[in-house]
C-alpha cells in the first residue's frame, strides 16, 4: 500500500502549492452562489419555496466535486505526454494500486473543494439543520468525488489530447449537472425535465447532500446512497478497466 499512499501524496502536494488553483476552483461556485443564490432567491421565495441559498448550496457543492473531479483525469494525459507516466508503469507497482493512489488523490483534493465551498456558504448565510449529519454529508461528498474522478480517469487513459478531453467533458458533464436537480426542484419542473432528472445520476448526488444537509428529499435518502453506491461500483470498474488498458 505504500504506493498508493505515496501516488496520493503527490497529487495533494501538488493541489497545496498550487494556490491559484486552489482560488480558481471556488470562483465559479462562489458566482453561483452569490448571482444565483440571491439573484432568484427572491422570486424562488415569492413563490412560496422558502430560502433558495439553503437550496442551492448543496447543488452548488456538487458542482464544485463534480468539475473538480472529472478535470482531474487532464493530470492522467499530462503524465503521458511527460512520460511520468511510463516510468511509473515500469516500477515495480501495479496499474491497479497506481490507479487507486491517483484517483484518491485526485478524489481527496475534489472533496476539500467541496468542504471549502461548504464553509463559505456559512458566510453566505447556509445552515446545516443538524451538525452530526455533516459526517454523513461528508460521505456522500467523498462518494461521488471518488465514482466522478474514476470517471475522469479512465477518460483520460482513452483520450490522449486535452483539447479533446474538454470537449468530452463539456458534452457529457454540463448536460448532467444542469438537467439535474441542482439548480431547481423536480417537483415543480416540467414532465421532460422532472423525467430526465430522475434517471439523471447527478441528481441522486444532489438529493443525498441535500437530505443531509437541509433535511430534504425528493428520492429518499435510502435510494440515494444505493444509487450513488452503483454508480462508484460502475464508474471505479470503468476506470481500473481503462487504466489498465492504456497506453504509454
Amino acid at each position: 500500500m505504500r504506493q498508493v499512499y505515496i501516488l496520493w501524496l503527490r497529487q495533494l502536494r501538488k493541489y497545496f502549492r498550487s494556490k491559484s488553483r486552489i482560488i480558481g476552483a471556488i470562483g465559479q461556485p462562489l458566482l453561483f452562489l452569490l448571482a444565483l443564490g440571491y439573484g432568484i432567491g427572491s422570486v424562488f421565495k415569492q413563490a412560496g419555496q422558502g430560502d433558495y441559498i439553503q437550496f442551492l448550496v448543496p447543488g452548488v457543492i456538487v458542482q464544485t466535486i463534480l468539475f473538480a473531479s472529472i478535470f482531474w483525469g487532464i493530470n492522467v494525459i499530462f503524465d503521458r505526454l511527460w512520460g511520468f507516466l511510463k516510468e511509473m508503469m515500469v516500477a515495480p507497482a501495479s496499474r491497479l494500486k497506481i490507479f487507486l493512489g491517483s484517483v484518491l488523490g485526485g478524489a481527496t483534493t475534489a472533496v476539500l473543494q467541496g468542504i471549502l465551498v461548504l464553509v463559505i456558504s456559512f458566510f453566505l448565510g447556509f445552515r446545516p439543520y443538524s451538525i452530526p449529519m455533516l459526517g454523513v454529508a461528508l460521505i456522500v461528498i467523498c462518494l461521488i468525488a471518488i465514482a466522478v474522478t474514476s470517471l475522469g480517469a479512465g477518460l483520460g487513459s482513452v483520450i490522449d489530447n486535452i483539447p479533446g478531453f474538454q470537449a468530452i467533458n463539456q458534452f457529457l458533464i454540463f448536460p448532467l449537472y444542469f438537467l439535474s436537480s441542482a439548480l431547481y426542484p423536480l417537483d415543480s419542473a416540467p414532465p421532460v425535465l422532472r423525467f430526465i432528472g430522475n434517471i439523471n445520476p447527478i441528481s441522486y448526488a444532489v438529493d443525498a447532500l441535500r437530505a443531509t444537509l437541509i433535511n430534504q428529499s425528493h428520492f429518499g435518502l435510502a435510494k440515494d446512497f444505493l444509487v450513488l453506491g452503483v454508480i462508484v461500483v460502475v464508474l471505479v470498474a470503468f476506470g481500473v478497466d481503462r487504466f489498465r488498458r492504456i497506453e504509454v
